[in-house]
């Protein structure tokens, strides 16, 4: 019985950019859809591994493309492992990856025209409704009793059709029935060229039916080479075969930055072929993203998206790792504690750390490149990777009070190389943003001193300085926590000094006023141009990290900021006059503003400035 079902709206939104706007290139629809036969043989033969059954006594795994010109169809089937009723409604009728639905909320009209945002995010099948009016999926999942498979059609118009069909071969077919202004692509030259350009590394033969003399004998043949791209000789690969494979792999529109080609022989055996991509994927953000390596064992396909094989910060790394060393029915969970992998993953780090420190020295421009894309995910490798953190360390890239604009390009080494020789500490400020930073009254003095200080505006900035406490032997210290003693001379203390008992009586006062919002009240050493500004004690949490953990809904527990007045500012000066309730708090005000807090009642602020105005 058939059932017509709604399309969830993700998916109605995806397919009418596919359709009108978002492939400019129309040939890719088909390695999408090779692809996803590719890895629906891979799945089979591992799931093979444990039950032989399910290959139903079939030896051999591969792709079909047919082309019926009369029908005005093109059919790309696959004997892989094929898929139940409630996975095709799950796989094809929802967009599962919450990702995805943030990507089409955010897209506008002129990145929707842009082709390369396919690349970042794998929705592939989609790419049918390109240059067809009509989808036919069948498909039965290997080892189902009773040969029933499911059959799946859409016009890609809102709806789709499911029925219950006999289905005698486990796999799945899908059957394009292609626009009349499309008909360029029912010719089979055509699409074995596209094959040949997109789809040759498949590991899976794609077979296509060969030309006959006489027209009557139809004989299949494979029209890609089927080979392990990475077990090739990679002196004999061009980088263009690079770009390709890459491609086929992560469905990536864009050629990689870079790709790491090894093979490894000795107490290990092992391949890797690893690439870092050249803009970072939409969803490098979200909590259920997966990794990008998918494990071979003997050139047989093992899993993907496991992250023993990489760390969380280096998640945007794709590729493929092929070892001799683990067996073919290695488990998920054995792989946790396997010391292969441990020694894989270790090397593996290694060599992409290593690549990118010779990027950052011998092509700048490329490193830069590199760093606003992945910047952000870099700085938790401090965190996690306590081994390379030094290593790390040399890759970061940060703006400063010096810096024109937020370009991120300044690096640690060349800091401490320029501090004077009297600076103690690698000074840095946390902001929500770099316009907050560079605007911050606890930058003035170190401005007035041509003091670098690093401004850190990024959310991860602030577990990064959490975790990272010192760089090659000097500490970092935030300007706005704890005492800048070590910034005076001798004759700048006792000065200070001096007006500090000048301005005792005051500091009594204005403590007084705020003693239920204020830890204390100084005279600031940091100022001297804003009137006043907010500082944490030395071992207490920040402003901007106090809010950030608000943000993320955690209970922070309240401390009370110390206020810093600064006694050349008039306001301040007014106080010496006379102790006014009003100018007090709104200097306090004023300082929570100035660092990016919000009043708790703003419309009485308002009212203090009018009264103080007036």
């Amino acid at each position: 019985m058939k059932q017509t079902h709604e399309f969830q709206t993700e998916v109605s939104q995806l397919l009418d950019l596919m359709i009108h706007s978002l492939y400019s290139n129309k040939e890719i629809f088909l390695r999408e859809l090779i692809s996803n036969a590719s890895d629906a043989i891979d799945r089979l033969k591992f799931s093979a591994l444990a039950d032989d059954s399910l290959l139903e006594g079939k030896e051999a795994l591969q792709i079909y493309v047919n082309v019926d010109k009369a029908a005005g169809s093109i059919t790309i089937s696959d004997n892989g492992i094929g898929m139940s009723e409630a996975e095709v409604n799950k796989n094809i009728g929802t967009i599962a990856n919450s990702g995805t639905k943030k990507f089409l909320k955010n897209l506008d009209e002129k990145q929707a025209q842009n082709s390369n945002l396919i690349g970042q995010f794998g929705v592939g099948f989609y790419s049918s409704f390109i240059v067809a009016d009509k989808v036919v999926l069948t498909s039965r999942k290997a080892g189902t009793k009773g040969k029933k498979g499911t059959r799946w059609t859409s016009a890609g118009k809102g709806k789709y059709d499911i029925e219950k069909v006999d289905c005698p071969d486990f796999g799945t077919t899908v059957t394009l029935h292609i626009k009349k202004a499309e008909k360029e692509f029912l010719d089979e030259t055509r699409l074995r060229s596209i094959i040949s350009k997109y789809s040759d590394h498949i590991t899976v033969p794609i077979m296509m039916i060969k030309p006959s003399e006489d027209g009557k004998e139809i004989e299949y043949e494979a029209v890609n080479k089927a080979n392990a791209f990475w077990m090739q000789d990679k002196k004999k690969l061009k980088q263009a075969d690079y770009d390709e494979f890459y491609k086929s792999l992560t469905y990536d529109f864009e050629s990689p930055l870079t790709q790491l080609h090894n093979r490894v022989e000795g107490n290990l055996d092992y391949t890797s072929l690893l690439f870092i991509p050249a803009k970072a994927p939409f969803d490098m953000w979200e909590p259920k993203r997966k990794g990008g390596i998918k494990l071979y064992a003997k050139r047989v396909f093992i899993m993907e998206d496991n992250e023993e094989l990489m760390p969380l910060y280096l998640r945007f790394v794709k590729g493929v790792i092929d070892t001799a060393d683990l067996s073919l029915n290695v488990s998920r969970e054995i792989l946790q504690s396997n010391k292969v992998v441990d020694a894989i993953r270790k090397a593996s780090v290694s060599r992409v750390l290593k690549a990118l420190e010779k990027m950052s020295k011998n092509q700048p421009e490329k490193y830069a490149t590199f760093w606003q894309e992945f910047g952000m995910v870099m700085k938790e490798g401090i965190v996690e990777d306590f081994a390379n953190k030094d290593k790390i360390a040399n890759l970061l890239r940060f703006a400063t009070n010096k810096s024109d604009n937020s370009t991120q390009n300044s690096t640690l080494e060349t800091y401490v190389k320029n501090m004077p020789k009297q600076q103690k500490a690698i000074y840095y400020i946390t902001a929500e943003s770099f316009e907050a930073a560079k605007g911050s009254p606890h930058l003035e003095i170190f401005n007035q001193k041509n003091i670098e200080v690093l401004l850190l505006s990024d959310r991860v900035d602030e577990w990064l300085v959490s975790n990272f406490t010192e760089f090659q032997g000097t500490p970092l210290k935030s300007i706005a926590k704890g005492d800048l003693e070590d910034l005076d001379n001798q004759n700048d203390k006792k000065t200070k000094e001096k007006v500090a008992k000048d301005f005792k009586e005051v500091i009594q006062k204005v403590s007084k006023i705020l003693e239920a919002q204020v830890k204390e009240v100084k005279i600031s050493k940091r100022l001297s141009e804003s009137p006043s500004c907010l500082v944490a004690d030395e071992n207490e949490m920040g402003g901007n990290m106090e809010r950030i953990m608000k943000s993320l809904g955690q209970d922070v527990a309240a401390t009370k900021p110390i206020l810093e007045i600064n006694p050349k500012h008039p306001l301040v000066k007014k106080l010496k006059t006379k102790v006014d309730k009003n100018l007090v708090q709104v200097l306090f005000d004023q300082a929570v503003l100035s660092e990016g807090g919000q009043l708790k009642n703003p419309a009485e602020f308002v009212k203090r400035m009018n009264k103080l105005i007036g």
